[in-house]
């Protein structure tokens, strides 16, 4: 396996990090050489995040119960804390993994300097620092780029982190969502409070979802051989619609215990929201990150 690269992007005010199948752009903003610092920081902390990861992946693709046993790295800690709340849904610390990456390589970034704005996003799971009035707008979409609004969120909002599920996303799904978004106090929160509503905005049984085994989908799947949506047919308007508040009826639990801060969900041009609204909203013309 061949070390972490880290490169300025041409703007030279983001950084990119990449390793085996881990690939982050950071941002950070604050006084004199902060950005140097934070880049720094964060290249040296992100150097053995995957032996790290890796090192521990048995135990980490397994099913969590309530007597599994803690993990040792930092990362897979985080990645426990965010998925353990959640172990009567079925998952395993996987569900987590983009997101805690983020969160670790933004916390080593918080500790070499002070930072009014930063983010680290890992193929769209973003961890979050803001500051002051600083703001931090992105867009949300569709896996194949249709645009379904804006979420701008300040340092008053306790958004820490920002993570999408979804059909057609990087991992696999148990549900049909075309796309998830939530919002949480973490990036791992958020990465695995996404993955299981998205999950659940399905209907079980439905001829029209096709499933299979997730290890004959994917032979290192953490889900082994859970069934796992490998297309998603025609829907009437009202299957649809049905599918959507299955999903946000989880979101609406999740929120209600504070595991999320609030997500929005979209299928077939059905949308549906739970917890806070404000941060997420069809706005179209404010200026968006590149992150």
């Amino acid at each position: 396996m061949t070390g972490a690269a880290a490169a300025l992007l041409p703007d030279g005010k983001r950084l990119h990090l990449q390793h085996g199948p881990i690939d982050l752009i950071v941002g950070a903003e604050g006084g004199p050489r902060a950005r140097e610092a934070a880049f720094a920081a964060a290249t040296a902390r992100f150097a053995t995040v995957l032996e790290e990861l890796v090192s521990e992946l048995p135990l980490l693709k397994t099913e969590l119960v309530p007597d599994a046993p803690l993990p040792l790295g930092p990362v897979a800690l985080r990645m426990d804390a965010a998925c353990r709340p959640l172990l009567a849904l079925r998952l395993t610390r996987m569900a987590a993994v983009a997101g805690a990456v983020a969160d670790e390589v933004l916390a080593a970034m918080l500790s070499s300097t002070p930072l009014t704005r930063a983010y680290v996003n890992n193929g769209g799971d973003i961890a979050l620092h803001l500051s002051g009035d600083a703001r931090f707008t992105l867009a949300m979409a569709t896996p194949d780029g249709r645009d379904l609004g804006r979420i701008s969120v300040g340092a008053t909002d306790g958004v820490g982190g920002i993570a999408t599920s979804g059909l057609g996303g990087r991992s696999l799904s148990l549900g049909i969502a075309e796309s998830v978004t939530v919002l949480a106090r973490s990036a791992a929160a958020a990465d695995a409070s996404a993955t299981l509503i998205a999950n659940a905005t399905d209907l079980p049984g439905h001829p029209a979802i096709h499933r299979a085994p997730a290890n004959t989908v994917k032979d290192d799947s953490d889900l082994g051989d859970r069934l796992v949506v490998t297309n998603c047919g025609p829907l009437t308007e009202s299957e649809a619609e049905t599918a959507v508040q299955n999903g946000q009826s989880l979101a609406e639990s999740l929120y209600k215990t504070d595991r999320i801060h609030a997500a929005h969900l979209y299928l077939r041009g059905y949308t549906a929201t739970a917890g806070a609204r404000q941060p997420i909203a069809p706005i179209h013309r404010e200026t968006l990150e590149h992150a």
